[in-house]
């Protein structure tokens, strides 16, 4: 009777264990997933951070002769009362060339809220060659009831963009973000950034 019980004692540690490692296993895929297509550039997703600013001098001093299109979409995600869009649709620029557009944002809603972009490229293997200097994604945005604001978005194409890319697309998709009470909001430096740009940007 004992062997039994030790025995299905045992039969139950083994499994809470597996649960939980599991459990852990499935929270983890995500950071990893996010960290091997940060590094691989698969899936369209670009890095969340600013490059460095030694690599953009040294980009300033070798623009290319070739000129690619870039298209700039922009969506909501479900439960996002803003309007969000691109200034301009696209841009013909030049490979290591800094450029600079802009996205508008509204807050359609009665009261505040805070905001998330997650950008990705298209085609996915086109990320890698797109690097943002200034991106208004690096940071969450909060918007008062009825405010709106010009998020700069300042970036370039190294010249390593493989031959027969013509056309890619920068597509940031806008999440709400539940921020805990208690905890306090601060309005990004993007909108000290963007408090020059004037309506005639606005470019449809």
């Amino acid at each position: 009777m004992n062997d039994t019980r030790n025995n299905q004692r045992k039969h139950v540690i083994v499994l809470s264990v597996l649960a939980v490692g599991m459990l852990g296993f499935a929270y983890a895929l995500v950071p990893l997933y996010d960290v091997f297509c940060e590094l691989t550039g698969i899936n369209g997703k670009t890095s969340g951070r600013a490059v460095d600013p030694t690599t953009v001098s040294e980009v300033l001093l070798k623009p290319s002769d070739r000129e690619v299109t870039i298209q700039f979409l922009a969506q909501v995600g479900n439960g996002m009362p803003w309007e969000f869009r691109p200034t301009e649709h696209r841009l013909k620029v030049r490979l290591g060339e800094i450029n600079t557009t802009n996205y508008y944002a509204r807050n359609r809603a009665a009261q505040a809220v805070t905001g998330q972009a997650v950008p990705s490229v298209t085609p996915g293997y086109a990320a890698k060659h797109l690097h943002k200097v200034e991106c208004f994604c690096f940071t969450q945005q909060r918007l008062e009831a009825g405010e709106d604001l010009y998020m700069p978005v300042k970036f370039y194409i190294d010249d390593d963009l493989p031959a027969e890319l013509h056309t890619l697309s920068l597509s940031y998709t806008l999440f709400k973000v539940q921020v805990p009470e208690g905890i306090p909001e601060t309005l990004s430096s993007v909108r000290e950034a963007s408090s020059g740009v004037t309506l005639a940007s606005n470019q449809q």
